[in-house]
């Protein structure tokens, strides 16, 4: 079978953390995780990969969850939407896991939460996103627009001007988000002098190079996903173009202030709710373990500190319920209670939505592509979803929403 990056084979990797003796008798919990270990997206995801095996593996040296241990059942995505789909059916169906942790992009996610929906599964997902889910079956870690945007962008248009052209790759994360940059400049009294959706592998950009020249922005919003398009940034430095960058997706993710020769990311602004330059003592003591444990691990990005906290939040959830029935830990986080002290901050789960609270902090990529943070805004909830009408605790639509179509229209 061919091998994913770590080594596991792509068809299956059963991994059965150390159990103690006083497993002996208990079932395991079996977490499926079903993400990206090759393909476009392996660089940024198989960080979550590792964060949820070092969870598990803490969890389980400290007597597991709810006095069982977890089980992992791994298979390897590779960037591929129809491999979710067979690999979702599996663990849901043959593997009988218990909750399953899935997903980079948004496409994938969409691509797998009908089957999640179908057998009546439980499915986080561990990513920053364009926002707008509401699905009793899931449950969001990562960062979402009001989180991300509402911060980040008036900070921007006071810094630099209210003249801003969006880059976004062209699916429904880069598509929704531009909605959002539209809406929150346009509240601010910014004018978008420009707007483009770049097909995911895209690699060449001179022509939006010229066409940003030309707009003349006074900053530009990337929302660029992928291998293929985060070479935008080296060429945008060739051309010095030289305009300030702000970004929901970049840095926290790709980590591309680490990968590309500097100065190619001067003045880029991302809003994320961790990266392991976060110099607390949560976070500097996250980052000794991680690589501790993953000395290979070239960064450790938001979305494997997502991870890492939602096996966290699924063990209080489990606690909570003392059960791993849908119905039950659906109704333990209903009073709003089931949080962990991640490495970010203080996370919790909003009844409504389903999406989780964080501290945001505002990433500067200096000249050098040193990180300084400018600003920090802790306890962020994720209140569209919940402000617009949805109520996961009184109906569940499992659908998603957008700023022009929001749950209160239908």
């Amino acid at each position: 079978m061919k091998k994913s990056l770590f080594g596991a084979t792509t068809a299956l990797a059963t991994l059965l953390s150390a159990v103690s003796p006083v497993f002996a008798a208990s079932d395991p919990i079996k977490i499926g995780v079903l993400e990206d270990q090759s393909g476009d997206f392996a660089l940024a995801t198989i960080g979550k990969v590792h964060g949820i095996q070092l969870a598990a593996d803490e969890i389980n040296a400290s007597g597991g969850i709810d006095g069982r241990p977890i089980e992992l059942v791994i298979y390897d995505t590779q960037s591929d939407n129809t491999r979710y789909q067979e690999f979702m059916r599996r663990v849901l169906q043959r593997d009988k896991v218990d909750v399953v942790f899935a997903g980079f992009s948004s496409a994938a996610r969409e691509a797998y939460r009908p089957i999640v929906n179908q057998f009546n599964g439980l499915a986080f997902y561990n990513n920053q996103y364009e926002g707008g889910v509401c699905d009793a079956n899931m449950i969001v870690t990562g960062a979402v627009p009001e989180q991300q945007f509402s911060t980040l962008l008036p900070y921007m248009m006071e810094e630099y001007g209210k003249k801003v052209y969006t880059i976004a790759a062209d699916y429904n994360f880069g598509q929704i988000s531009a909605e959002w940059v539209r809406d929150i400049v346009k509240e601010n009294g910014g004018e978008m002098v420009g707007e483009e959706f770049i097909p995911l592998g895209v690699s060449q950009f001179s022509q939006t190079i010229q066409n940003i020249q030309a707009a003349k922005p006074d900053f530009v919003v990337t929302l660029l996903v992928g291998t293929a398009q985060s070479s935008y940034y080296e060429q945008a430095g060739a051309a010095n173009l030289n305009l300030p960058m702000a970004s929901s997706v970049n840095v926290g993710q790709g980590y591309e202030h680490k990968r590309f020769k500097a100065p190619s990311l001067k003045d880029m602004y991302a809003t994320v709710n961790y990266i392991e330059e976060v110099n607390t003592p949560e976070s500097k003591a996250f980052v000794e373990k991680f690589h501790a444990k993953f000395p290979n691990e070239p960064y450790i990005n938001q979305e494997a500190e997502n991870s890492y906290a939602a096996v966290y939040l699924y063990k209080a959830m489990v606690e909570k319920a003392h059960s791993t029935k849908l119905d039950d830990v659906r109704a333990a986080i209903a009073d709003g209670t089931v949080c962990t002290d991640a490495p970010e901050g203080k996370m919790c789960i909003d009844p409504k939505s389903q999406h989780v609270s964080h501290t945001i902090y505002l990433a500067k990529v200096n000249a050098d592509h040193s990180i300084e943070f400018p600003k920090t805004w802790e306890n962020v909830k994720p209140y569209w979803l919940g402000d617009s009408g949805c109520d996961l605790t009184k109906s569940d639509p499992s659908a998603q929403y957008t700023p022009s179509n929001p749950p209160s229209k239908n």
